[in-house]
C-alpha cells in the first residue's frame, strides 16, 4: 500500500486529505476493506486523528462518497463556450479520462453496493443524481435555445435522462472491457445515439478543446 504525503496544513486541507486517502483504499479494497486502521496507514496518520476529524467509519464514507459525486458534476460546471461546445463536452469528458477508469469504476461498485440499504448514502447518491441531471438540463436547454428551437421543461427532463442513461451504460461497458472497443468508438457511439434523441447534429470535441480539459 502506498502511502499519501499527509499535508498539515489548515482543518479542512487535511480533512481532504483523509478523504483522498479513504478514496483510496475504497478503490483498492471496498467499503468494507477500507478500515479506519487502513485509511490511517494510507494517509501517514495515527486512527486517533482520523476520529478526530471523522467520528466515525460511515461518518468519513459518507464524506468521501459526496467528494466523489461531487467531482462528476463539477465536470458539468465548469464548460465553457457556446451551448454547443458545453454540451459537447460534457458527452466527451463524461467517457474519458478521468472519469472514465478503473478507479472510478471500483469506487462507483463500492458505494453503489450500498445504496440501496444505506439510507445516508443513499440521500447522498439522489442528491448527486438530482445536480448531475440539473446540469445536464441545462445544457440542453441552452442548446435549444440557441438553436432557436426552445422545448418544453417536461422534454429537456426527459432527454436528460436518457442522454443520462445512455452515458452511464456506455461509461460502465468503457470502464469493464475498453479493450473490447476501438479508440473513440464508444465516444462515438454516445454522439450518434444523443443526435437522434435530440434531433440535432452535435460536433465533437477538436482536438484543442480536449487538450484543454
Amino acid at each position: 500500500m502506498t502511502r499519501r504525503d499527509f499535508h498539515r496544513g489548515t482543518e479542512a486541507e487535511r480533512r481532504h486529505d483523509l478523504i483522498e486517502a479513504t478514496l483510496d483504499c475504497i478503490s483498492e479494497a471496498g467499503l468494507q476493506g477500507a478500515t479506519v486502521r487502513q485509511i490511517a496507514t494510507r494517509a501517514g496518520v495515527t486512527a486517533g486523528l482520523i476520529r478526530h476529524y471523522f467520528a466515525s467509519k460511515d461518518i468519513i464514507l459518507q464524506e468521501a462518497y459526496k467528494v466523489l459525486i461531487a467531482r462528476l458534476t463539477e465536470k458539468a460546471k465548469n464548460l465553457e463556450g457556446t451551448p454547443e461546445e458545453r454540451l459537447s463536452n460534457f458527452i466527451f469528458v463524461n467517457l474519458t479520462e478521468p472519469v472514465a477508469n478503473s478507479r472510478s469504476l471500483s469506487l462507483w461498485a463500492a458505494f453503489i453496493s450500498r445504496v440501496s440499504v444505506d439510507p445516508a448514502l443513499a440521500a447522498i447518491h439522489r442528491e448527486g443524481y438530482l445536480s448531475f441531471r440539473a446540469e445536464l438540463e441545462e445544457l440542453l436547454a441552452d442548446f435549444f435555445a440557441g438553436r432557436g428551437a426552445p422545448v418544453t421543461p417536461d422534454r429537456i427532463r426527459a432527454l436528460a435522462i436518457a442522454i443520462n442513461g445512455i452515458l452511464d451504460g456506455l461509461w460502465l461497458e468503457g470502464c469493464l472491457a475498453g479493450e473490447l472497443f476501438e479508440e473513440s468508438e464508444l465516444v462515438s457511439i454516445a454522439f450518434s445515439s444523443v443526435e437522434a434523441l435530440i434531433g440535432h447534429p452535435i460536433a465533437a470535441p477538436t482536438p484543442t478543446a480536449r487538450d484543454r480539459e
